[in-house]
């Protein structure tokens, strides 16, 4: 399954690109990374069993284990990609909300774009190691 990754606004260099990129890195899934602009520009058309999930402050709030679980269900069920989209300032609007599988929040807190970046980053290594039962996931 891909893990494909869509954000708005381009991450430069700096301390956040490199953990994102740490991260991304060490995930054994194939991953692609899809920067759109700020304003305009459009989301890549899904493959046709893709799965999307927009990362929104109302969103469910998963534990790192239930996102792996989700992950699973979603690739061994045939989905060929799970897309994860990143808005900018202004978010998505509700249409786009409504279309989503998942709404996916970090917790109530309002995250900066760059952070929640690498932690969407960080929780796709994070599930794909629990999936693969390897012991970078320590419960409890």
């Amino acid at each position: 399954m891909l893990l494909h990754v869509i954000a708005r606004g381009k991450i430069g260099r700096g301390p956040e690109s490199e953990l994102v990129e740490r991260y991304l890195k060490r995930i054994a899934w194939p991953v692609k990374v899809t920067e759109l602009p700020d304003r305009g520009g459009r989301v890549p058309a899904p493959a046709e069993s893709a799965v999307t999930v927009i990362l929104d402050e109302k969103g469910e709030q998963l534990s790192s284990l239930e996102l792996a679980g989700r992950i699973e269900s979603w690739r061994d069920g045939g989905r060929r990609e799970a897309r994860f989209l990143l808005g900018g300032a202004d978010g998505f609007d509700e249409a786009e909300r409504r279309s989503a599988d998942l709404l996916l929040a970090f917790g109530r807190l309002t995250w900066p774009h760059l952070l929640a970046r690498a932690m969407l980053a960080e929780q796709l290594f994070r599930a794909t190691s629990i999936l693969a039962n390897h012991p970078y996931h320590r419960e409890g």
